[in-house]
C-alpha cells in the first residue's frame, strides 16, 4: 500500500508536531475505533495508537489503487473522548 497525505493532513500534522512514522504506525498497528463505510469516494476509518501519547488518524482506503489516503491526524482531547480514547463523550 502507498500512503498519500492530503494537504489538510500535512498542514495539521505540522501544526500539531505529528510525524509521518507515527501516522503510518497508527494505521498499520493501531486499532480501528470507528468506520465510515459510506464515505465517498472511499470508505474511511479512525485509528487509535496508544504508545507514547494517544494519537487518532483518519484515513481512507482505495483498494483498487493500493492507496491509503491520510485525511487528518490529531491528539485526542481528553475532555471529548473516554479515558481509553475509543469513544466520544456525548454532550
Amino acid at each position: 500500500m502507498i500512503f498519500i497525505y492530503r494537504e489538510h493532513a500535512i498542514q495539521r500534522m505540522f501544526e500539531r508536531d505529528i510525524f509521518e512514522i507515527d501516522v503510518e504506525d497508527t494505521i498499520e498497528n493501531g486499532e480501528i475505533i470507528e468506520e465510515y463505510l459510506d464515505d465517498k469516494p472511499y470508505p474511511s476509518f479512525l485509528a487509535l495508537q496508544l504508545d507514547d501519547k494517544p494519537l487518532h488518524v483518519v484515513f481512507a482506503e482505495n483498494h483498487e489503487d493500493s492507496e491509503i489516503i491520510i485525511i487528518t491526524a490529531y491528539y485526542p482531547d481528553k475532555n471529548k473522548w473516554s479515558s481509553d480514547y475509543k469513544r466520544r463523550i456525548e454532550k
